[in-house]
């Protein structure tokens, strides 16, 4: 397929670090992809091997109670081995299409979550750039993409972003201090609530791709509802492991799952 990446999309892109595409995704693909989710968390469906399944923090630790899987979760992640959603989702020929226009036609999936916001809980994530989590390069050719389940709004904790912000560089990282944050729920030191930030208001099936250095976060959902959205990260197989960061034998880093394409010899 080819990519329906225009030369507009790729100037908004490469300027703002970020790039919405409105309706990629029809209702049945939703559904299908957060039904998954809450069959793995209600336990109708085992979760598929290696995959995280993250209650927020305030319910592991007791001060909120949960009255369902559903509500106790944060999130699920690395589930590169559940047919439905990293089939669904992650091998998409529609989100791939995009994705090639960024990353070229040879592409690993790196990373993948689906992150539930549940109301009742804190769960907002600080500013922070996502290049902190991936040990190679280069990052222009890696992208992250980040699909709504269901309405996302300013009141349920809409992603915030900070256009022009992956000109920078990496930026030390840490923890933000609140009473309860998520596990790795880090933040970019010297980006508090005074940095100025863009609200990604989005439909269901709308989708954002946005650059790994891209300072990015999300609020607390303020409604009684639940914040769904599906999330992927990517990288050309052509990308290269930093000096001292290559992977041990036998582990050390998820698997990288080649998604289109070829690899590439001594590339991740």
């Amino acid at each position: 397929m080819a990519s329906p990446l225009t030369a507009a999309d790729r100037k908004h892109y490469d300027e703002q670090g970020f790039l919405v595409v409105r309706g990629l995704f029809d209702p049945a693909e939703l559904e299908s992809w957060y039904r998954r989710f809450c069959d793995i968390v209600e336990g109708r469906v085992a979760p598929a091997e290696r995959m995280v399944v993250m209650k927020d923090v305030m319910v592991a630790k007791g001060v909120v109670e949960a009255d369902s899987g559903r509500a106790a979760t944060a999130k699920i992640q690395d589930f590169h081995e559940d047919p439905v959603l990293f089939d669904g989702y992650c091998r998409n020929p529609k989100l791939l299409a995009w994705v090639e226009g960024i990353c070229g036609p040879d592409i690993k999936s790196i990373h993948n979550m689906l992150i539930n916001k549940p109301p009742g809980v804190d769960g907002r994530h600080p500013l922070h750039q996502d290049l902190l989590y991936f040990p190679f390069r280069p990052a222009d050719r890696i992208v992250g993409t980040w699909t709504a389940l269901g309405p996302c709004t300013r009141e349920n904790g809409c992603l915030v972003v900070v256009p022009g912000s992956q000109k920078g560089e990496l930026l030390p990282h840490e923890n933000p201090g609140w009473d309860y944050v998520n596990f790795l729920y880090v933040g970019a030191r010297g980006q508090g609530e005074e940095t100025e930030r863009v609200h990604l208001e989005m439909e269901a099936g709308d989708t954002v791709f946005f650059h790994p250095l891209l300072l990015h976060g999300s609020g607390r959902n303020r409604s009684s509802g639940f914040r769904p959205a599906i999330s992927c990260h990517y990288a050309s197989a052509e990308c290269r492991f930093l000096e001292g960061h290559e992977p041990r034998p036998g582990g050390g880093f998820r698997p990288y799952v080649l998604v289109q394409g070829r690899a590439h010899e001594g590339c991740i």
